[in-house]
């Protein structure tokens, strides 16, 4: 009886550290890195957006001035400064703000449009005496029931949230 309550309890071990062998080496490869900022940067200055887009939006540009600026004071050690010779500043433009695009179509008749949004950054790194340009661009779907201006009010808070964290990333995560 002893024997058996013994290889029972042995097998209970063998299997839980078979687990472990297999399931801890797998959490590295989930690893999200954190801001990345060199040491000798200290402040930023963040221009208000431009919004060039052939639609404009009234609200879009000031949402995503303040959600930027939100993001990059809250999440890194950078002061804000308003000075032109700041370690870095910021520059955006809305390039791209269109809501006419089918997407989806279901019985004859659109099912699904798409909003779809760009925006231009010029990252000036004065500590280095160099200039990074790049877009970030996403799509966001909506039913082709909904009237744009009724499906944009819903879709706003999201593009600034995502195309925000796809500024930051690009910029501070080595991503």
């Amino acid at each position: 009886m002893r024997s058996r309550r013994f290889r029972t309890s042995l097998q209970y071990v063998v299997m839980i550290s078979a687990c472990c062998m297999f399931l801890l080496p797998g959490c590295g490869i989930y690893k999200f890195k954190d801001a990345v900022i060199p040491n000798d940067v200290k402040t930023i200055k963040i221009n208000f957006i431009d919004n060039k887009a052939r639609y404009i939006n009234p609200q879009a540009a000031p949402k995503f001035y303040d959600k930027i600026q939100q993001k990059i004071i809250g999440s890194t050690k950078i002061q804000r400064s308003n000075n032109d010779d700041a370690d870095y500043v910021i520059n955006g433009t809305i390039t791209t703000y269109d809501g006419t695009q089918t997407v989806g179509v279901s019985s004859q008749q659109a099912s699904t449009n798409r909003l779809t949004v760009t925006l231009h950054i010029v990252w000036r790194k004065n500590n280095k005496q160099e200039t990074e340009e790049f877009d970030v661009s996403r799509s966001f779907d909506y039913s082709a029931n909904l009237a744009f201006q009724t499906a944009e009010a819903q879709l706003l808070d999201e593009v600034v949230r995502t195309l925000t964290d796809d500024i930051f990333n690009r910029m501070f995560s080595n991503w």
